[in-house]
């Protein structure tokens, strides 16, 4: 999903960019967090599913805080005063009365304040991945050390041009090349680096615990466990200055809400804004999974020395991600001495296992390989269900060097120019039935 028509809101002589999506009730303002822009951040397929999700059970207002994407940028942050004038312009514009507002990371304290300030303007509140004060204070331990923010401050903006922060923001998806592409795009083109600086700066010193006792709005708190920008202790520090709000901790480390899990957000919005939580048969393609793994990895490590171990493994993971690209692959996920990968064609998965045989050997190191092909179970980046079981079991079976494919991949590449060797009828532990595999002729 995507805005089809971005529009303007006025707060006196300043215009503010939003956009609705889906048709509601209810309706639903999104507040974001540290950057946006409301073209750009659509090219990312989990941005993309996320407000397709939200959309679905609430008519969804986005906008561009000024200074940032869309909106006019005045050359100084603005404050929360002004930011909730905004805010309520923007809920003019789009004719919203009275509306469930969803903070995020720095959208959660400008959205507390609003719903303190204007308690007939607000339905419900979900607050996610944020904090009351973000500094540490000998009233509130669970802050961040100024002196760490900071650096952090620092290092930045001197970084800006680049994927700042997304090992803090979005860990998993740091290893994905066109998810980094699209992180480095939406933070150059939605603000600039004096601008993230003086936002920045601004965020240290906010603190709206003074007014958390004024809301009366009811009010869902969510934050990640491992959150590594705002860390849980922030949550748990706003739970406890908001006896009545409901706060749940979901599992994951991405502080983004669009990556990891993001239906368990989603799950738990959908339920407090509605009511109800719909049940969601899984998103399920048709795929074909690729398993490798280092033979002996055990031993070669113990031989070989952390260090040497190490570089020995980077170079591994820089050699399958090579072929994985030349391919058409896509990682799932590292599994610290093999790569499961998925493919939209048996063959290009076959051929990939064979390069990757080929390539690791001047280092020292044998690969066994898999491929299945059948349908998958879609959970936000990562695929699950029986046919990945499948793929692991046949890799498992696997000799040194062996490229191993199950009967389904091998009549999926009739007429390629790859060629099979019976491997005979084996049972996959955890499998129902007899499995017939086969072996790439000549190997890797």
């Amino acid at each position: 999903m995507s805005l089809e028509e971005v529009s303007y809101a006025r707060n006196g002589d300043v215009s503010i960019a939003y956009g609705v999506l889906g048709e509601g009730p209810p309706d639903l303002v999104f507040v974001g967090g540290f950057v946006s822009h409301l073209e750009i951040i659509w090219e990312a397929e989990p941005v993309r599913r996320f407000f397709d999700r939200l959309a679905s059970f609430a008519r969804v207002i986005v906008w561009d805080k000024r200074e940032q994407g869309l909106s006019d940028r005045l050359g100084q942050p603005p404050t929360l005063e002004q930011g909730m004038d905004d805010l309520a312009a923007v809920m003019d514009a789009a004719g919203s009365e009275r509306a469930a507002l969803f903070g995020i990371s720095e959208g959660g304290p400008m959205a507390a304040l609003f719903a303190a300030s204007y308690p007939e303007r607000v339905s419900r509140m979900i607050l996610y991945g944020t904090y009351a004060k973000m500094t540490r204070a000998e009233d509130h331990p669970a802050g961040v050390p100024r002196d760490r923010l900071e650096r952090w401050l620092q290092g930045g903006t001197a970084g800006w041009g680049g994927p700042v922060g997304m090992e803090l923001f979005a860990p998993g998806a740091a290893d994905d090349e066109e998810l980094v592409k699209w992180w480095t795009h939406l933070l150059r083109s939605g603000t600039s680096p004096r601008a993230a600086a003086a936002l920045m700066r601004m965020y240290i010193d906010i603190d709206v615990r003074p007014v958390l006792g004024a809301i009366t709005a009811p009010t869902l708190l969510l934050h990640r466990k491992d959150d590594r920008l705002i860390p849980v202790g922030q949550g748990r520090a706003l739970a406890a200055l908001m006896p009545s709000a409901r706060y749940v901790e979901l599992e994951g480390f991405d502080h983004v809400p669009f990556f990891g899990d993001s239906d368990a957000i989603l799950d738990e919005v959908e339920e407090f804004v509605t009511g109800t939580r719909a049940e969601r048969e899984a998103e399920r393609m048709l795929a074909t999974v690729l398993f490798t793994d280092i033979v002996g990895s055990t031993e070669l490590a113990a031989a070989a020395g952390d260090r040497d171990w190490r570089r020995l493994l980077e170079r591994h993971d820089e050699l399958v991600r090579r072929e994985l690209a030349r391919h058409r692959g896509k990682e799932i996920k590292q599994t610290g001495d093999g790569f499961p990968a998925a493919f939209d064609g048996p063959a290009r998965a076959v051929h990939c296992a064979a390069a990757i045989t080929k390539l690791v050997r001047p280092l020292g190191i044998e690969v066994r390989a898999s491929v299945h092909t059948g349908e998958c179970e879609l959970r936000g980046a990562d695929l699950a269900g029986m046919a990945v079981h499948i793929g692991a079991r046949v890799g498992a079976c696997a000799q040194s060097g062996e490229v191993l494919v199950s009967s389904t991949a091998k009549d999926l590449v009739v007429g390629s120019d790859l060629r099979f060797e019976e491997r005979g009828v084996r049972e996959l532990k955890g499998v129902p039935g007899e499995w017939r595999l086969y072996a790439l002729a000549g190997g890797g």
